[in-house]
């Protein structure tokens, strides 16, 4: 029986509807950008994150991505009279839809191949704090301010995967004082407890999301989404689990052809040219 495989579009193809598409450079940038209220979320912008996300995944010309907001904020959550005011109005099984659906853009994000980075300025709360968690590389300006507000709006923090993810970057107690008071946290405590990757000055902030992104793109693709792969699947592994899935993993990536382009380069000293294969 033959087989055959979908053919998968290029991301640059898509016609992002919520939220502002770039693809240049190997490196997608998504911008939310309803400025004017902060950069709330709406039903139909999480679906959108969503299937970006999972088509960056597919696009092997893609080699990082960019999230961040318009004018000065990142994200200021749900939107409260478009997400909110509906919730109130659904039965049970309609509300576990949204907070699966919710969910799936942390799944996206996550089981995405290429590096997240996000770019924070301003307002990051709620599921905009969720959305800078789930990337891999936080850049933030000093005016940020990180919130994972839900307990303020009668809900538990456990929303999104935060009390499996949060306690992984900054700590277990950490992360509890966080979703139990739902309080702020100012952009040098998030530096300086691991949330924030580091700071630099609002108008340099997308240069320098964008030059790490571009750092990363010359870097072993297929390797790259290998160590994002194992970083993800370690959580649940025993160290000696961890250390035999890493034996492979490693095996894997010296079968590639960039392998093979890192020694030569070394061999000739010259900066090795990877081409992701």
């Amino acid at each position: 029986m033959t087989v055959i495989n979908p053919i998968t579009l290029p991301l640059s193809t898509y016609a992002a509807r919520h939220v502002r598409l770039q693809v240049e450079n190997k490196i997608a940038t998504f911008t939310l950008n309803r400025p004017e209220k902060k950069n709330p979320l709406t039903f139909e912008s999480y679906a959108e994150l969503s299937n970006l996300f999972r088509a960056a995944a597919q696009d092997d010309q893609l080699g990082a991505i960019v999230i961040t907001g318009e004018g000065g904020n990142f994200c200021s959550g749900g939107d409260v009279f478009e997400i909110i005011a509906p919730l109130l109005k659904m039965n049970v099984a309609e509300r576990l839809r949204f907070t699966r659906m919710t969910g799936d853009l942390v799944k996206a994000m996550r089981s995405c191949g290429q590096p997240i980075i996000a770019a924070i300025d301003g307002t990051c709360v709620g599921a905009g704090a969720i959305i800078a968690m789930a990337s891999d590389i936080r850049i933030a300006t000093p005016e940020a301010k990180v919130a994972f507000l839900f307990n303020r709006v009668g809900l538990a923090g456990c929303d999104m995967g935060a009390c499996a993810i949060l306690p992984r970057i900054i700590g277990q107690g950490r992360a509890a004082e966080l979703l139990l008071t739902g309080r702020t946290m100012r952009a040098e405590e998030a530096e300086r407890w691991g949330f924030l990757n580091r700071l630099c000055a609002a108008d340099t902030l997308m240069g320098e999301a964008l030059k790490l992104a571009h750092t990363l793109t010359e870097g072993p693709a297929f390797a790259n989404s290998m160590t994002k792969r194992m970083l993800e699947m370690e959580w649940a592994m025993s160290v000696e689990t961890a250390v035999e899935a890493e034996a492979v993993a490693q095996a894997l990536c010296m079968d590639t052809q960039d392998f093979a382009r890192a020694f030569h380069a070394f061999a000739e000293k010259r900066k090795p040219q990877f081409e992701g294969n």
